[in-house]
């Protein structure tokens, strides 16, 4: 097995082998872009590393002719005592993950190369502060040191100098600095700092292997569903430096703006400074105008290059790069993470610009994204005057109490609280504390500093650089320019779309995207409006799965149409008995005579009657699953506690006689009894009762000059005979409705599979459904053996940390458990009958990644809540143009 390869020898279909940054390192060398030489650490070896603790026997030599390679070719030595040799070691995963693992600088450093390195250079301050940037990084990375310990020894030699930060340090106070910083790693380790490079080489990558497992890359692969066994690459690159004097220089460009969309040339750039030093937002960037005036050469070749890698991959391209006395180096360039607004923004762009085609287009956005587009916006009219204004970085509206480090946001946000994480700037160990937030706002740094790339990434309200703002994290406040001073708990609302802060919560109102889907804002309403409007046309005419609604009153139906609904696949008739009708089936289900329980239904059935008759009415000729009673029995009996104290404290006849027929019903688990179809064949009538009232709703709809088209489904069969039973019964109710209203109704009659037996046996069950549902909520509960509502609160976050989870089953269909069900009942349902309509109506049904599965296993429907529908809609169009 080969482990490195040169730049020249990859390309960026091998990102699985060499990831993501070098794949795209050897991408570029291929275009002949001026990409400083280099090779790749493959992800192989770090699996290999992780498996066993130690690198792969065949890494060392495989590193020192790559190393010898690259040295010839520079004309220079790994640490040479004359002509130095400089390299960078970075991770580099398949998939992007900004900041969570480490990168260690100008390795090859050492007391007396440094000396060689001021000496070619002709820059004696540059040597230096070469040095004492491979100490600081070298002892973080790799030897574990606290980063404090260098920045208070940093802040200590730049305070009686009045110097601002290290960029006004002279040549002797950093030789100082690196001396201190020496002594802290002489102190922290017990050893000196490495003067051999090769030794220094070797640590560098095997602590880069070493990251993939830190518990920040950990905790963002969780969030961002990333597998824990891909393991990550390793660049070892030529160093160019931008720290090289006022003609060099360090950026990050985009090719569109990842915030909002907008074509155009977008970055920050940072003169006399290296690669790490604009992403960690310590200190505030110039816009890329600023190297035209400084280097204009240098940067009509990045606009030439941007051009060149936006049409070679037809996408956004995140670019970083370094000039290095006038000259150009280009350091890597990936597909850029933007905002939803964005991606829908860029898909369309790209579409009409001829770069990609439809399908394409569908694939370029997500459900997700779709989401975060109709969460609700400030109402700009009743914001009060801001705080401060920064730069836009990520879109969102976001509200919560100011918190001033993230383990405070994770505690008070795990106590229900809103929060919104306040820093001068975000480091990849603020992670747990970004992720908990409601929102990210920080003092200094761009568009792309750490706070607004990971921010982008999850999604995250995000305000950076409001230079305005004091950020006092020891005090735990900020201060504005007017000297207003907001302490920790004081409310603040962030806008991301237009950089605005304000203090306390400012009132929201729809987005503009829902306003779109509610029909009160036109297709055309502004430009992201009709990129999404294009965008669903694309799913809608791709899709081959129809989406309905789990909708029990006709409002939700009728918001459930406008959202683009084909139906209602999930009428949960329980939603109908609630407050005052509660007690008409507490009345039906304690009945002790025949003619008390005729009494119950006769008052029960107008009522459900009227529920239908509007439900039909909003979704006039689509059709809508009705599922009979399905709760436990406990949800409609008074609660024993309460009816014992009420006996003990006055034994009332009544009260007493509830007691006995409570206590007769109690079930130790009411979510494995009595309820489902085997309340209805318990319980005479109940179910006959409710297949009258859609029915006679049905009739009444049709004499009105209506199309109703209902469909009933019975719960929680186990066997076949159960629903052989329900069904005659519901069969010569339906016939009876026809008969005296003169009408044909044909109402199919299916079940929901949400038992393991009846996914087992589907094809037995198949022979007596016109359909089934699949109803993977229950499903998931009986397959796992997990009560929801006890294991969410308990266990489930620590399955989550260990990876045994990547994502709560609830949340997102476990395919290969009770996703291998759905699979294997569909197969035998439609093998037993080849019309046999399937569809699922858990909440499964609006997850993404669940409708991407339940397309491929061959459903006709899902149904979800209201809300969900039109991401539903977009991920079926993708499911149906996924790539082979």
């Amino acid at each position: 097995m080969t482990y490195v390869y040169d730049f020249t020898e990859g390309h960026r279909g091998l990102a699985r082998l060499l990831g993501g940054k070098g794949a795209n390192l050897a991408e570029m060398t291929r275009l002949g872009l001026p990409v400083p030489p280099g090779f790749t650490i493959t992800t192989e070896a770090c699996r290999a590393y992780l498996r066993t603790g130690t690198p792969p026997p065949a890494l060392h030599d495989e590193v020192s002719a790559h190393l010898a390679a690259l040295e010839r070719r520079t004309g220079r030595r790994l640490g040479d005592g004359t002509n130095p040799l400089l390299v960078s070691v970075r991770s580099g995963a398949e998939r992007s993950m900004p900041g969570m693992m480490d990168t260690v600088l100008n390795i090859g450093l050492t007391d007396t190369s440094v000396h060689a390195l001021a000496a070619r250079s002709g820059d004696e301050r540059f040597a230096w502060d070469s040095y004492r940037r491979l100490i600081q990084m070298f002892g973080e990375t790799v030897l574990g040191i606290d980063a404090a310990a260098f920045e208070e020894r940093l802040a200590h030699a730049a305070r009686p100098t009045g110097a601002n930060d290290e960029t006004e340090l002279t040549a002797g106070q950093l030789e100082r600095l690196t001396g201190a910083f020496k002594d802290i790693v002489r102190e922290r380790t017990g050893r000196p700092f490495p003067q051999d490079p090769r030794e220094q080489l070797d640590l560098a990558i095997r602590a880069v292997f070493d990251s993939w497992n830190g518990e920040r890359a950990r905790l963002y692969r969780r969030r961002e569903r990333i597998p824990h066994h891909l393991g990550t690459a390793v660049t070892i690159c030529t160093m160019v430096f931008g720290n090289l004097g006022p003609d060099s220089g360090t950026g990050v460009a985009f090719t569109r703006d990842p915030a909002t969309g907008r074509q155009g040339v977008y970055g920050d750039y940072l003169p006399g400074a290296q690669g790490e030093d604009v992403v960690a937002g310590r200190r505030n960037t110039v816009p890329l105008t600023e190297l035209a005036r400084r280097g204009p050469r240098a940067h009509a070749e990045l606009l030439r290059i941007m051009e060149t890698l936006e049409n070679h991959y037809r996408d956004l391209c995140d670019i970083e790069f370094t000039v290095e006395r006038g000259t150009l180096w280009m350091l890597q360039t990936r597909v850029g993470k933007r905002t939803a607004a964005a991606a829908f923004r860029i898909a369309v762009q790209l579409l009409d610009q001829g770069l990609i085609d439809e399908a394409e287009a569908l694939r370029r956005v997500t459900g997700e994204q779709l989401a975060q587009l109709m969460f609700p916006r400030f109402d700009a009219g009743a914001a009060p005057a801001p705080l401060a204004t920064g730069i836009a970085a990520s879109p969102g509206a976001a509200v919560g109490a100011a918190v001033f480090d993230p383990a405070t946001a994770v505690a008070r946000a795990a106590a229900g609280e809103r929060v919104v994480l306040v820093r001068r700037e975000t480091t990849p160990d603020d992670l747990d504390g970004m992720i908990a937030a409601e929102g990210i706002l920080t003092a200094r740094g761009g568009k792309t500093s750490h706070a607004a790339v990971v921010a982008r990434g999850m999604g995250k309200t995000c305000v950076c650089g409001a230079e305005e703002l004091t950020v006092d994290v020891a005090a735990r406040q900020l201060t504005t320019a007017e000297g207003t001073v907001i302490r920790e708990g004081d409310i603040l609302s962030l806008d991301g779309t237009t950089g605005r802060v304000h203090r306390g919560e400012v009132p929201v109102v729809p987005s503009a995207v829902v306003e779109y889907f509610e029909g009160t804002a036109l297709a055309d309403a502004d430009e992201l409006v009709a990129a999404v409007h294009r965008i669903m046309g694309l799913a809608d005419a791709a899709r081959r799965l129809d989406v309905r609604a789990n909708a029990d009153t006709a409002e939700d139906a009728a918001r459930a149409r406008r959202f683009g609904a084909n139906g209602i696949g999930l009428c949960r008739t329980e939603h109908m008995f609630l407050g005052e009708r509660r007690e008409l089936v507490e009345r039906l289900i304690l009945a002790g005579t025949d003619r008390e329980r005729h009494a119950a239904l006769a008052a029960l059935l107008p009522l459900q009657r009227a529920g239908f008759t509007d439900l039909f009415a909003a979704m006039d000729g689509l059709p809508v699953t009705v599922r009979l009673l399905d709760p436990p029995l406990h949800e409609f009996l008074p609660d024993l506690t309460e009816l014992s104290v009420r006996v003990a404290l006055d034994r009332r006849d009544e009260d007493v006689r509830l007691l006995a027929a409570v206590r007769r019903l109690h079930e130790q688990n009411p979510m494995l009894g009595l309820r489902g179809v085997r309340l209805g064949l318990v319980v005479p009538g109940l179910f006959a009762m409710q297949v009258r009232a859609v029915a006679e709703a049905a009739a009444q709809r049709r004499a009105a000059g209506g199309d109703p088209r209902p469909e009933i489904m019975i719960p929680l069969v186990g066997t076949v005979r159960e629903l052989e039973i329900v069904r005659e019964d519901a069969e010569a109710v339906v016939t009876e409705v026809e008969e005296a209203h003169g009408v044909r109704l044909g109402i199919p009659l299916g079940t929901m599979i949400e038992l393991p037996r009846a996914a087992l046996t589907a094809g037995q069950i198949a022979e007596h459904a016109d359909f089934f549902s699949f109803g993977t909520n229950d499903l998931t509960q009986t397959v796992w053996g997990f009560s929801r509502d006890d294991v969410e609160a308990s266990f489930f976050a620590a399955y989550l940390e260990k990876g045994i989870f990547g994502v709560s089953p609830f949340e997102t269909i476990d395919a290969d458990g009770v996703g291998a069900l759905v699979r294997t009942a569909a197969a035998a349902g439609r093998a037993a009958r080849e019309d046999l309509k399937l569809g699922v109506c858990g909440e499964h049904g609006g997850d993404p990644e669940s409708v991407r599965f339940f397309h491929t296993v061959g459903l006709d429907y899902v149904s979800c809540s209201p809300f969900r529908i039109p991401v539903a809609r977009l991920e079926a169009g993708r499911a149906a143009t996924a790539a082979p």
